[in-house]
This record gives structure tokens, C-alpha cells and sequence, in this order.
């Protein structure tokens, strides 16, 4: 019997959620627009966010009791969570699955120049070319001014920004909010609002194949949650997250696979250089924190 580390299992964790995440999104990409954006949020919210009560109640991670701070931060990272669901699977059924995966792949960099700008958080010349190189890889994938840059490219870029300002506001919580409280309610309020949404337009009759690929979409998205839940549980930050990437080859393979996409040169290079860059941010920053937290020691006479 093989023991693994809690760093290995860590790890094998986060590939997992980052492999349901990204198989969850092929399975909404192969619906190909048949259905409604709304509808799909829908059905997808209330199966989901049914899982996640459950789960929340079995590791008692459910707390409604907050201040009322930490109520206000809740419901602004549940609006940007709205506006992510809507901007990055707008961007999704139009797009080529590894870009918009790729795109994504910016939050580490986009995180931190919005603690930079926003919060004032101190960041070194070593992070801040990170970001600027990021950036110019961000431009390689999207490529502003050409045929390629097209309005999906808009919506994945809001996407990113939807995300970051949903990551900033979740910094702000305070510590003692569990994690599964937040991601319960924020399901929610996307369900709320896709609901909302659903009632202006009409619903579609299910296909097999469409009940199939959204059930198929629901189960991986809970899968993903769960891991990512049981990833907080073990290991260290600094050598999990940049497993996160693992989700990137995933969305290379389905993409060739499943919807005979592959990107161009420029977009492969854009995306090893976001990629190189996020894991330099968050090992930096991980770095920081244990340096942070190390006491200084008296100076010896």
C-alpha cells in the first residue's frame, strides 16, 4: 500500500477539481447554445447548490450567523459570481475551449495587481514584471486590433475581471467564515438571478442529449467543488497551487478531442507565458507569507 504525503494528496486534488471543472465545461460547450444560458444556469444552480447544503452540513462548514460585513462581502462576491457564470460561458460557447481556459489562467497576476491598486498590498519589482509579462501574454491570446480578437474575447476578458473582483472580495471576509458558507450562498445567489433571467425568455424542451450533457456538466462541477473543499484540508499552499495549471492540459486535450480545436502558435506561447508567470506569482507569494509569519529572532550580544 502506497502512503502519499498530504502534499501529494494535496495535489492529486486539485488536478482532480481542476479536471472536473474543465469536463464540466466541455459538457456545457457541447450543448452548442441549444439551450438557453439562463436555463442551464438554472438547472445547473438548483442541482448544484443542493449538493453543496449537503455537503456544507456534512463537514459542518454551514454558519448564517455573520456580521453584517461579512453579509455585504457574501452578497458582492455572489454578484460577481453572477456576472463570471455569465461572462465566461457567453465567452465558452463561442470560443475555442483552451483560450478562454487560458485567459483564465491571469487570476494569479490579476489578484494581486487588484491588492496592489485597491488595498494597497505591498508588491515587489519581481511580482509586478511577473504581471507585465502575464499581461503581454494575455495580449498573444486575445490579440487586440486582428480578425481573432472578436466580442467573445470581451466577455472572456470581463470574465477574468468578474473572477478577480469576486477573489478580492472573498480576502476581505473575515477568517472565521467557513468557506462552504460562502460558496452555498454565492451557488445561490447565481441560481437566484439566472432564474430571474429565465422568466423573459423561453424554455427549451430537454433532448436526451441535452438532459445527458447538463446532468453531465452538474456532476462534474460538484465533483470539482468537493475536491476543492478537500484541498483546503491538506498540504501546503505554496506546493498545491500550481497545480491549478493541470486544468489548462486538460482543456487542450478535450478542445483537440471533442471539438477538433487547437490553438495557433501565438495563443501556446501567450498561455506558457501566463502560465510560467502565475506559478512565479503565487510561489512568491506563498513565500512571503512563511516569511511573514517567521518570528525575527533577538539579535544575539
Amino acid at each position: 500500500m502506497i502512503l502519499l504525503s498530504d502534499n501529494m494528496r494535496g495535489a492529486l486534488l486539485m488536478c482532480a477539481a481542476m479536471a472536473a471543472f474543465t469536463f464540466g465545461d466541455a459538457s456545457i460547450k457541447a450543448t452548442g447554445g441549444d439551450l438557453p444560458l439562463s436555463q442551464l444556469l438554472v438547472i445547473r444552480g438548483v442541482l448544484a447548490s443542493a449538493a453543496l447544503i449537503g455537503m456544507a452540513l456534512y463537514f459542518k462548514g454551514l454558519k448564517l450567523r455573520l456580521p453584517t460585513q461579512d453579509w455585504i462581502l457574501i452578497l458582492a462576491r455572489g454578484l460577481a459570481e453572477t456576472g463570471a457564470a455569465y461572462f465566461f460561458l457567453t465567452a465558452l460557447l463561442a470560443m475555442p475551449l483552451a483560450n478562454v481556459t487560458a485567459l483564465l489562467q491571469m487570476l494569479p497576476l490579476t489578484v494581486t495587481l487588484g491588492g496592489a491598486l485597491v488595498f494597497r498590498e505591498a508588491v515587489g519589482w519581481r511580482r509586478w514584471s511577473a504581471i507585465i509579462i502575464g499581461f503581454v501574454g494575455m495580449l498573444l491570446i486575445v490579440r487586440p486590433g486582428t480578425d481573432g480578437f472578436t466580442g467573445a474575447s470581451v466577455y472572456a476578458l470581463c470574465a477574468v475581471g468578474a473572477v478577480t473582483v469576486r477573489d478580492l472580495v472573498t480576502r476581505r471576509l473575515s477568517k472565521d467564515v467557513p468557506s462552504l458558507t460562502v460558496t452555498v450562498i454565492s451557488s445561490v445567489i447565481v441560481t437566484v438571478f439566472a432564474g430571474i433571467w429565465s422568466v423573459e425568455q423561453e424554455w427549451v424542451a430537454m433532448t436526451p442529449r441535452l438532459s445527458f450533457l447538463v446532468m453531465m456538466a452538474t456532476a462534474f462541477i460538484i465533483c470539482a467543488y468537493l475536491c476543492s473543499v478537500m484541498v483546503m484540508r491538506v498540504g501546503e499552499v505554496s506546493f498545491i497551487a500550481p497545480f491549478r495549471y493541470t486544468g489548462l492540459v486538460w482543456a487542450l486535450i478535450l478542445g483537440f478531442l471533442i471539438f477538433g480545436e487547437w490553438p495557433e502558435t501565438l495563443t501556446l506561447i501567450g498561455a506558457a507565458i501566463i502560465v510560467a508567470t502565475g506559478v512565479f506569482s503565487l510561489l512568491r507569494e506563498a513565500r512571503l507569507k512563511r516569511r511573514a509569519r517567521k518570528p525575527i529572532l533577538p539579535r544575539q550580544p
